[in-house]
């Protein structure tokens, strides 16, 4: 689970996925989850741990609090810490954003609250599909909600950058290791694909609790 991500501490490691490999099918191809999830989710966390081997002093800190301002770490782990962290973490809210359930629309304060931020469903979801399409080179596509003020917004995220001062409801890998084997370079199509398996019980989940928090 994501929390269990940002809480874990070095060493790090790799959760199975919350389905089978298989499960995405035909949607989103088995061969791509595996390779994907073993091979580069995989070796974010190997990297990371290699990067804080040596740096007893990080050890202590679970994943959020190392990415919560890299800028603060030692020069010579910086750039391995915010790269290799940042993908463990935001690797995870992908896997964690799908589903082998059939997708359904978003229901209750969530689809309210995209349709006061964005004007319907539909107009999110082909917002969020167009910045997607365009998003230039590697990325993350989020939906994100601010942990102040609760609105939501979609943000997008170069290389393995981390969303800070917001929860992230809904998370899109735009890298092309996430989708080359079974769509090429037709991004779009990956988009669309994506939408058949997305986890929306958990997205709202994740809405309506981060709700209650701010209003506690």
């Amino acid at each position: 689970m994501t929390a269990e991500v940002s809480r874990q501490t070095y060493p790090f490691s790799l959760p199975d996925l919350p389905y089978a490999y298989d499960a995405l099918e035909p949607h989103l191809d088995e061969k791509t989850l595996r390779v994907h999830h073993r091979e580069h989710h995989g070796t974010y966390v190997k990297k990371l741990n290699e990067a804080l081997a040596g740096e007893p002093s990080l050890q202590k800190l679970t994943l959020a609090e190392l990415l919560r301002d890299t800028a603060q770490l030692p020069e010579a782990v910086r750039t391995a810490v915010k790269n290799n962290g940042g993908g463990h973490l935001n690797h995870d809210l992908f896997w964690n954003s799908m589903s082998p359930a059939r997708a359904r629309a978003p229901r209750g304060p969530l689809a309210d609250a995209l349709a006061s931020a964005f004007g319907s469903f539909d107009a999110f979801r082909a917002k969020f599909g167009e910045i997607a399409g365009k998003h230039f080179a590697s990325g993350w596509i989020a939906l994100t909600q601010a942990h102040s003020t609760n609105e939501i917004a979609i943000v997008e995220l170069k290389d393995h950058e981390v969303v800070r001062d917001a929860r992230v409801l809904l998370m899109l890998d735009v890298w092309e290791h996430a989708y080359y084997v079974k769509f090429q370079n037709r991004r779009p199509e990956f988009v669309t694909a994506f939408w058949e398996v997305v986890n929306w019980a958990r997205t709202e989940e994740r809405f309506t609790r981060s709700v209650a928090a701010a209003t506690v």
